[in-house]
C-alpha cells in the first residue's frame, strides 16, 4: 500500500502492518515518519528497537539471522534498517521477497526500511512490489517552493508559534526551503514562549538570543522533567553543531553535583532535587549510562550516538517509553 506522508498518521490508527518502507531526501519528514511509527508500535507492545546500518561489508543474511534470533529484552521488536538506495541490490531483493513469502518466521518483528529517494526503476522492482503487497510504502517528496510558506505557517501553528505575514516571509527566505533548518528555528521560538503574533523585529531579535541556548539550559530541562522541550532542545544543539561530548561533560558534572549543589542557581537545585526523588536509578547508574553514550560517540558501539543521547535524556526526564542506552547497546548497567 502506497500512501502520502500527510495521511500516514490516520493510517496508523487502523493498525500496524508487518513491514514499512519510507523513502525520500527530506530528513525532517523521514524522522517524523519513523517517530510516528515507532510510537504506535511501542503502544502495541513492540518495546525493543534495533537500528541496523546497511554499510560496506553488510550482509543481508545478518537481517535474516536477526529475525530468527530471540530477543533478550522483549517479545516484540522493531528492526529499522537505514540504507542508501544503492544497497537494494540483488541479494537484498532475494531476502526481501523471501521475508514476504515467509511472514510466520518473523511475526513478532516489525521491519522499517528507511532510505533516500528511490529511482523509478527501483519503484517498479520485484522487492518494492513485495513490500507494497503486505506493508506500507511512503514516498516523501520535497515541498514545492511555492507551497513552502504555507507549510511553514502550518508547522509554526503545530508548535504553538504564530508569525505575522512579514515575519513568516522573512523566515521562509532565511531557511531557503530547508525543512530541517525551518523546524530548528521554530523550535527556538517555541522554547522562547513569545506572545503571538510575532513580528519581524521581534523575530530577528529572538532568533539571535536563542543562538546562545546552552548545554546547561538543556540539562535544566532534563532535571525538571520537561520531556517535550528536552527532545527539541537536544536536536537544536545538534543542529547548531554542539559537540555531543560537550553535552555529556556538562551532564556528568551536574550529576556529580546533585549531592553537593552549593553555589548552583536555585532553580537548578530545585530541579535536581525533583530529579533525584523521581529517579529509579542511582547517580552511579546514570554515570554508567553516560559512559555508554560516550562510547557510542567514540565509535566503539554501532549506531547513531545522538540516538543514544536522546534516549538517555528522555529516560532521565521520566519518559518510560524510551529505553536507556545500556539496553539499546545490549548491555546491562549495574544497579
Amino acid at each position: 500500500m502506497q500512501v502520502k506522508s500527510e495521511v500516514f498518521p490516520k493510517l496508523l490508527e487502523k493498525g500496524l502492518k508487518p513491514i514499512y518502507l519510507v523513502s525520500g531526501d527530506e530528513e525532517l519528514l523521514l524522522n517524523e515518519f519513523s517517530d510516528q511509527l515507532i510510537s504506535k508500535a511501542r503502544s502495541q507492545g513492540f518495546t525493543e528497537r534495533k537500528i541496523m546500518h546497511v554499510e560496506r561489508g553488510f550482509s543481508w543474511k545478518n537481517l535474516e539471522q536477526e529475525l530468527s534470533s530471540m530477543s533478550l529484552f522483549a517479545e516484540k521488536r522493531i528492526l529499522e534498517l537505514r540504507l542508501p538506495a544503492s544497497k537494494f541490490d540483488k541479494e537484498a531483493s532475494e531476502v526481501i521477497r523471501n521475508l514476504v513469502t515467509d511472514q510466520e518466521r518473523w511475526r513478532d518483528n516489525l521491519i522499517l526500511f528507511r532510505t533516500e529517494r528511490l529511482q523509478p526503476r527501483q519503484r517498479s522492482s520485484s522487492w518494492f512490489k513485495a513490500i507494497d503487497s503486505i506493508g506500507v510504502v511512503c514516498l516523501v517528496w520535497p515541498i514545492d517552493s511555492a507551497q513552502f510558506p504555507r507549510w511553514l505557517s502550518a508547522r509554526a501553528g503545530q508548535r504553538g508559534v504564530r508569525l505575522d505575514a512579514e515575519a513568516l516571509h522573512y523566515l521562509a527566505d532565511k531557511v531557503e526551503g530547508n525543512l530541517l533548518a525551518a523546524d530548528q528555528e521554530l523550535s527556538k521560538l517555541e522554547l522562547m514562549q513569545l506572545k503571538p503574533p510575532i513580528g519581524l523585529t521581534e523575530l530577528v531579535a529572538c532568533l539571535e538570543d536563542a543562538s546562545h541556548f546552552s548545554t546547561f539550559d538543556l540539562i535544566d530541562l532534563v532535571f525538571a522533567g520537561d520531556s517535550k522541550k528536552v527532545l527539541k532542545a537536544v536536536r537544536l544543539l545538534r543542529f547548531e553543531g554542539v559537540s555531543i561530548f560537550a553535552i555529556l561533560g556538562a551532564l556528568t558534572s551536574q550529576l556529580r553535583r546533585i549531592s553537593e549543589p552549593r553555589g548552583l542557581p536555585q532553580g537548578r537545585v530545585r530541579a535536581m532535587q525533583s530529579f533525584k526523588q523521581r529517579s529509579d536509578f542511582s547517580i552511579y547508574d546514570w554515570l554508567v549510562e553516560c559512559s555508554i553514550v560516550d562510547s557510542a560517540g567514540k565509535g566503539l558501539l554501532r549506531g547513531d550516538e545522538w540516538i543514544y543521547l536522546e534516549h538517555l535524556l528522555m529516560v532521565m526526564s521520566g519518559v518510560k517509553a524510551f529505553e536507556p542506552p545500556s539496553k539499546i547497546a545490549g548491555l546491562v548497567s549495574g544497579g
